[in-house]
């Protein structure tokens, strides 16, 4: 493509009059983008989590060993080696392996939260914001009921009720993480309610459940989306947690809480074991975040132009 191809839709894409809806999107997503871009740390973010991605999708190609059946004779607690790359755990499996596959389990606590949390949080903080009065006091006051609360304790509260699963886990992550979304979904839905968009809607009739659905949660996306990036580190960890207490994921699992659990009486001779997967969880941690941090550049309009 020609340089003068290349600047010409550059320009269609920052006009100031776009002609479309499909144009302004562009544009829009475009200019988000370019923030993005321009800042490296984030993009080493997004690197990260592509490279996660990757590796659960992956993970049986790249696997040199089966993650739960190990050589509890002759590769026991071995060190890294160029046969084991990240030594072997107590009952002689790779876990250079367990942590390939173990990322599969991270991408599905993550992605579970995520899917029950957010629009449990967006629809009670629209909601709430939209509706005013009684309705507002009632859902904000459930919300700062388990706002309360540590996260890790309340979790650990529902996993006890539930009983010990990585399924029990990520419900009960779910239930102790809609709360800050519902807070950031309330205060944007405070901005624009009474705006002169809003109204217009009003006055062609649209009633209030449309009005929250079509017309204010779209614009509480962006926001909603930076937190629940930024919250990815913490739902990882919050996970780890309850594996290594031994309510999330159980054995023979290759989770990396769970992991770290079980190397961590080994943790002063065989420091592998438990050292190995916390590093990936201080990875993929570091990577949620340093993407969230993009995001939030990006996609805040009032972060100005780059």
């Amino acid at each position: 493509m020609s340089a003068e191809a290349i600047q010409s839709r550059r320009d269609w894409l920052l006009s100031e009059r776009p002609a479309s809806r499909t144009q302004a999107r562009l544009g829009r997503a475009y200019v988000a983008w370019r923030r993005f871009s321009a800042n490296r740390l984030a993009f080493v973010g997004l690197l990260i989590i592509i490279a996660l991605l990757v590796i659960a999708a992956l993970a049986g190609v790249l696997a040199p060993y089966s993650p739960t059946v190990g050589d509890l004779k002759n590769a026991r607690l071995l060190a890294p080696s160029a046969a084991h790359w990240f030594g072997t755990d107590d009952l002689g499996r790779d876990i250079y392996s367990r942590i390939l596959y173990g990322s599969r389990w991270t991408l599905y606590v993550v992605i579970l939260v995520a899917i029950i949390a957010a629009p449990i949080g967006l629809l009670v903080g629209t909601v709430a914001g939209y509706a005013g009065g009684w309705t507002d006091a009632i859902l904000m006051r459930i919300t700062d009921i388990f706002l309360a609360f540590p996260k890790l304790i309340l979790a650990l509260a529902f996993v006890a009720a539930l009983g010990p699963g990585i399924e029990n886990a990520v419900l009960a992550i779910a239930i102790t993480s809609w709360p800050p979304y519902a807070r950031i979904a309330r205060a944007e839905t405070l901005t624009v309610r009474n705006s002169d968009y809003i109204k217009a809607v009003q006055l062609m009739g649209a009633s209030p459940a449309r009005i929250v659905l079509r017309h204010i949660m779209p614009l509480c996306i962006s926001s909603l989306i930076i937190r629940v990036t930024l919250d990815m580190a913490g739902i990882i960890l919050t996970a780890a947690g309850l594996g290594f207490l031994g309510l999330g994921a159980q054995p023979p699992l290759p989770e990396w809480g769970t992991m770290i659990a079980s190397g961590r009486r080994f943790v002063l001779d065989q420091w592998w074991v438990a050292g190995a997967p916390g590093f990936a969880i201080l990875i993929v941690s570091l990577g949620f975040n340093l993407l969230g941090d993009g995001l939030r550049d990006a996609l805040d309009p009032r972060s100005g132009d780059q």
